[in-house]
């Protein structure tokens, strides 16, 4: 079993605890509903405690691999590609997760993209209150 496989079934027992074993430290976690990327296994985990409250019923319904990328430092990654489907606030997402990996296997990169635009603003409520809550933002950002 991957790390991609062990994050699929990590999320679907809501288990923060091997999700966090599966991230670099220095993971960037890009969102749609977020400008600035989410920095650090601190706060990448902080915001799935989040999510785990927020998606209902998600499920992921695919894998397709991507191919792997030289970087400048010349080491090699390869990513994965996470169709998923979900529902929030009511609304059905539809998304996929990009997971790229370091060198080690860890995730490093973290990347979300959902449609349709209702269920990108019901998501970015629902996100924004329960970081608020956690005290992860000011409720004035």
């Amino acid at each position: 079993m991957d790390t991609a496989d062990r994050f699929v079934a990590a999320v679907g027992r809501r288990d923060l605890s091997a999700l966090e074993g599966l991230f670099a430290g220095d993971i960037r976690l890009y969102s749609p509903v977020t400008f600035t990327p989410f920095e650090g296994k601190a706060m990448v985990m902080g915001l799935f405690g989040v999510l785990v409250r927020v998606f209902e019923d998600l499920r992921y319904i695919g894998r397709l691999e991507g191919a792997a990328q030289t970087r400048a430092d010349g080491t090699e990654t390869r990513s994965v590609v996470l169709p998923f489907l979900a529902t929030v606030g009511g609304k059905q997402i539809h998304g996929i997760d990009l997971l790229q990996f370091d060198e080690d296997g860890l995730v490093r990169e973290f990347t979300v993209m959902v449609r349709p635009q209702s269920a990108l603003h019901a998501l970015a409520a629902a996100v924004r209150a329960g970081l608020v809550a956690d005290g992860l933002i000011p409720a004035d950002h």
